[in-house]
């Protein structure tokens, strides 16, 4: 872990000797400086926790060294605490105005000024800590958002195995998607034998692999042919492949118990993915979602 670091910038730094005894105390590496030049300089080499700043010094005086601080993106986070002997309002006012986190009197508190700058180093470990979960939540999002992008490369392949009994053992997204279309009261017993499937205009073919030697797993593919487009369409509106599986089945007239049902997920998910498409579309409710999804689903001449 690495020792915290508090710059004190002071032109008589040996006059707040006791504070920093009792910071190095506390674990806290101290740097000094004695004006605004020394303690730019200071920063440019090394990033400390926190800065106690006097006010009164001579030259650039404290307010000018924060709003110089300030004014730079690389050590504008950093907490300035001011020291002074200066109690007037309408000072603290200026130096709070000027980017300051803390205003503390001469002369100090010893206990209470290590207190202070304490709670400021805690708040900058917490920062930092906020910051790399951010950054791992980021990296997270983006393995997701691969993932996603190869399942829409695969949302239209429709793969299922079963098992000896027939039994449904696994089926990709669309593969669930056409047994729900196409076999409303459950996949026949007949399924497992391969063949075609009719559904209106559209056919469905269930083409049959299995390894030579054994009959404990059978695959199928399921290819439809004269079908209007399906989820994969709804890509083109920006929509995540989830949400276009979501707006697909909406423009097929289900509820979102239904769909959830479909898809697997709880209704609560379903109204979650509702409330984002909308949003993503800025459409205002289900009807202007059925019209808008209903122009990509047209079948292709």
């Amino acid at each position: 872990m690495n020792t915290p670091s508090v710059l004190v910038v002071d032109d008589t730094p040996a006059s707040l000797g006791v504070v920093c005894d009792a910071l190095r105390r506390e674990g806290v590496r101290v740097l000094l400086a004695d004006s605004g030049d020394a303690a730019r300089a200071v920063l440019a080499r090394e990033r400390p926790a926190a800065v106690l700043l006097d006010v009164v010094m001579p030259g650039e005086d404290g307010f000018a060294v924060c709003a110089s601080l300030k004014a730079n993106a690389a050590w504008r986070e950093i907490p300035v605490v001011f020291l002074t002997a200066i109690d007037e309002p309408e000072q603290k006012v200026r130096a709070f105005a000027a980017g300051a986190v803390d205003y503390v009197t001469k002369p100090v508190h010893v206990p209470e000024l290590v207190a202070r700058v304490r709670v400021q180093l805690d708040l900058q470990a917490a920062r930092r800590a906020l910051e790399a979960k951010n950054a791992e939540l980021e990296s997270e999002v983006a393995l997701r958002l691969d993932a996603e992008n190869q399942l829409a490369a695969s949302l239209d392949r429709a793969v299922v195995v079963l098992g000896k009994r027939g039994d449904l053992l696994f089926a990709t997204r669309l593969a669930h998607d056409l047994l729900a279309k196409y076999f409303t009261s459950g996949s026949p017993p007949t399924l497992g034998a391969g063949g075609a499937f009719r559904l209106g205009e559209a056919t469905l073919h269930v083409r049959r692999f299995t390894e030579p030697g054994r009959d404990d797993l059978v695959m199928l593919v399921l290819e439809e042919e004269h079908a209007p487009p399906g989820p994969s369409a709804l890509l083109a509106l920006g929509l995540t492949p989830r949400q276009a599986e979501v707006a697909y089945w909406v423009a097929q007239g289900k509820s979102n118990p239904d769909i959830g049902t479909i898809l697997g997920a709880s209704p609560r998910t379903i109204d979650k993915h509702m409330e984002r498409i909308l949003e993503r579309l800025g459409l205002e409710n289900r009807a202007s979602l059925i019209v808008t999804v209903g122009e990509h689903l047209r079948p292709r001449r």
